[in-house]
């Protein structure tokens, strides 16, 4: 019997924002091809996993001092961790729009960032589609609780009868039109996210050693 291609697409922001909303900061350095091969079942293979994320800003000049040291902090986490990803070798990373916007509070006059990601969903449709016509994949694990990929997902079912799509949900994400356009759906467990982590220290073909954000070394509290 041969074995079914698996090919795992991940929203970054989605995955990002779970984790977040969990209070599960230590789980930020996520080896994401490990954790692909823990979703898998015994008679499936790994193709490819294709991650869909934004490089976020560091702002422009109009944006508050405090605010753009901040997302700079972001910035550089974020970007050691894609350089962690480039590491493994069946990720293949796909950027999309990053938009630094800075809310005010005209109450109290405080500034936050609230940044806008753009075309991940656009990006995700793309590939998935371009995968399904192609056979690239047999069955296609989505990781994202986002509704708005349901389009490509029925597309892909109607036209191609024998592929499967499951729904992998993130920490904190659930949608119900995903589980119902889909032909199955988990949810991502602690027990998965623990079993698939990046050692501190990763050391890339160069000699670089990548180390793991200090920040992401502890939780933090729950946002209720």
């Amino acid at each position: 019997m041969m074995s079914s291609r698996v090919i795992v697409y991940i929203d970054g922001f989605n995955l990002y924002y779970g984790l977040r909303e969990k209070g599960w900061k230590r789980y930020y350095w996520l080896d994401l091809q490990k954790l692909s091969n823990n979703l898998l079942k015994p008679d499936q293979t790994l193709v490819k996993i294709k991650y869909f994320t934004a490089r976020i800003s560091s702002g422009d000049s109009n944006t508050p001092t405090p605010i753009r040291k901040k997302m700079e902090a972001k910035r550089r986490r974020q970007n050691c961790y894609l350089e962690a990803l480039q590491t493994c070798q069946k990720i293949e990373i796909f950027e999309g729009h990053y938009l630094p916007k800075v809310v005010n509070c005209h109450k109290c006059g405080s500034f936050w960032p609230h940044p806008e990601e753009k075309m991940t969903d656009v990006n995700i449709a793309t590939q998935m589609l371009t995968d399904a016509f192609k056979n690239e994949f047999d069955t296609a694990l989505v990781v994202s609780g986002d509704s708005d990929i349901v389009p490509p997902i029925t597309v892909i079912l109607k036209e191609f009868k024998k592929k499967r799509i499951i729904a992998v949900f993130p920490p904190e994400r659930v949608s119900v039109k995903l589980k119902h356009a889909t032909t199955g759906y988990l949810s991502i467990s602690e027990a998965k996210l623990r079993k698939s982590m990046f050692p501190n220290e990763i050391k890339k073909p160069d000699g670089y050693i990548l180390k793991r954000p200090r920040r992401w070394r502890r939780n933090i509290r729950r946002i209720p």
